[in-house]
């Protein structure tokens, strides 16, 4: 089996969107793909939660309960609307879950919340970030960021952040591109000329069709 997981440098700059469209790119090619999101808040109910979305937009065929593991109500981070409805996330059951999908499909995207710090379990007795997910699933990462103002800063601290925690970064891949703007395509340079770390796709606002800067999106994918 083959994954990827999907992180970004923070909340609503298209995680979800960019993964429907990556979804979209493999099943195009025939490839046997699921989708996997650990835990999310915000919807009462998977079909109108981000897991429902890629599946709907990503031509993904599986059952809609594998989507994900854990579905909160409020639209607050994942450790806090799990608090309120004493219902918490455990890593055997991620796990148990993913390692379901890997046994039934070719490849696995999973799509983290929020930033690759966002907790999903914050109690006195236990703590999991989305990162400690990651650690347990083994996947490379590639990273989605808005192209406009500050996502030098926000991607490039990612980055680096995911490096130092012995996480392989595949690339990045920005959101809401305009190609003719100057602070798009500087934005660009900056990010790979600061990180070493090369944006590998770009896709711009309203289209759904990723435009990959060199390899196919399913060479991003790794063993696992």
């Amino acid at each position: 089996m083959r994954g990827l997981f999907v992180t970004g440098t923070g909340t609503d700059i298209g995680k979800t969107y960019v993964s429907a469209a990556i979804a979209r790119e493999l099943t195009s090619l025939n490839l046997k793909l699921a989708y996997y999101k650990a835990a999310v808040s915000g919807s009462d109910c998977i079909e109108h939660s981000d897991a429902g979305y890629v599946r709907d937009h990503g031509g993904i065929t599986q059952e809609t309960d594998s989507l994900l593991s854990y579905l909160y109500q409020k639209p607050l981070s994942p450790h806090l609307a799990a608090r309120g409805e004493k219902r918490f996330a455990s890593m055997e059951t991620i796990k148990k879950a993913f390692n379901s999908l890997k046994d039934k499909y070719d490849y696995v995207l999973s799509e983290g919340a929020g930033g690759i710090i966002c907790p999903v379990v914050w109690e006195e007795n236990c703590h999991i970030l989305y990162q400690d997910i990651l650690k347990e699933l083994k996947l490379p990462v590639v990273i989605v960021a808005d192209a406009g103002l500050g996502t030098i800063n926000h991607t490039v601290l990612t980055i680096n952040y995911l490096q130092e925690n012995n996480f392989k970064v595949q690339g990045v891949i920005l959101n809401n591109f305009d190609k003719d703007s100057l602070m798009h395509t500087d934005n660009l340079k900056m990010i790979e000329e600061i990180s070493k770390v090369k944006v590998i796709a770009t896709l711009a606002k309203g289209e759904s069709k990723l435009h990959m800067l060199d390899k196919r999106i399913d060479e991003y994918f790794e063993e696992c």
